[in-house]
Formats: C-alpha cells, structure tokens, sequence
C-alpha cells in the first residue's frame, strides 16, 4: 500500500510538473523590426570611422616608410635602427587595429542591439503568459520540426506591431 502511495505521488507530481513548451526565431523578428534600419546605419557609421582611423595609420606608415627609403643612405647606424624601431612599431599597431576592429565593431553592434532583444524579451514574455506558455525555446537551425501551434515567432511579431503576411502567418 505505501508503494502504491508514493507511486501515485510521483504520477501526479510528473502531471503537474508538465507545462506547454513553444519557440520563437528571434533572429527572424529581429530581421523584421524597423528599428534594425537605423542599427545597420549605426553600425556602417562605425565601421567607416574605423576604416578612415586604419587608412590615417596606414598613411603614416607609408609616409614614414617612404621617408626611410628616401633617406636610409644618409642614416647613421643608430638612426637607421631607430627608423626601424619606429616602423616596426607602427606596422605592429596597425595589425593590432584591424584585430581588434572586428572585436570593436562586434561589442558595438551589441550594444545596438540590446535594446532591440529587450524590446522582444518583453513581447515575448506577454504572448508566453497570454498563451500559457511555461517554457519557450530558441528555434534553431537544429530544430528538424516545430509544430506551427507551438512557434510564437509570429504572435510575437504582432505584438511588437510589426505586420505579417499571409505565408508568413502560415509558414513561421
């Protein structure tokens, strides 16, 4: 009798444990949101200044390069090594620019960003309450099949006020 007890104990505790599970392709709505217009301007801005601040290096290096070759001949030994010193180091700048230019543009486009994912988080948190969602996944390239009952991508969309066709409708 006591099995059976903690048997139907653990029966009902599984049952209600269970809760419905959706997922949404935030990616998708990201891509369908207006303001995403005004982060790729942001973003192409940036990336611009970053380039005229590797093309100033750049030139200074050549400049300094040119001045070197113009002139080695007329260098003492001590002079020509600190030429050197002075172009290497540059040379070794401007390798370090351009690596952390893609780190640098990577944070920026983040920052831009967040916002944008806390503007979803909040839809998507009201659509998961309002459906009686319990837990809500990130559809991924490795989801082989959702059921379109469960995908929240568009309710979310109309949440944020973003219109949605037709297919859309239907295919997300």
């Amino acid at each position: 009798m006591k099995f059976l007890k903690i048997a139907v104990f653990f029966i009902s505790l599984s049952t209600f444990a269970q809760g419905k599970v959706g997922a949404v392709d935030i990616e998708y709505i990201l891509s369908k949101m207006p303001e995403l217009t005004s982060v790729q301007t942001e973003m192409e801005t940036y990336g611009k200044s970053l380039d005229v601040d590797l093309n100033k290096k750049i030139d200074e290096y050549k400049a300094l390069l040119e001045e070197y070759k113009k002139d080695e001949a007329t260098f003492s030994a001590e002079k020509k090594k600190e030429k050197q010193t002075a172009l290497l180091a540059l040379d070794n700048d401007i390798q370090k620019f351009q690596q952390n230019g893609a780190k640098l543009m990577e944070i920026r486009r983040q920052e831009a960003l967040k916002p944008l994912y806390a503007k979803i988080g909040q839809a998507l948190e009201k659509v998961a309450k309002q459906q009686g969602y319990t837990q809500v996944t990130r559809a991924t390239q490795d989801i082989v099949y959702l059921d379109p009952a469960y995908d929240l991508t568009v309710p979310i969309l109309l949440e944020l006020g973003i219109s949605v066709t037709t297919e859309e409708a239907e295919g997300n």
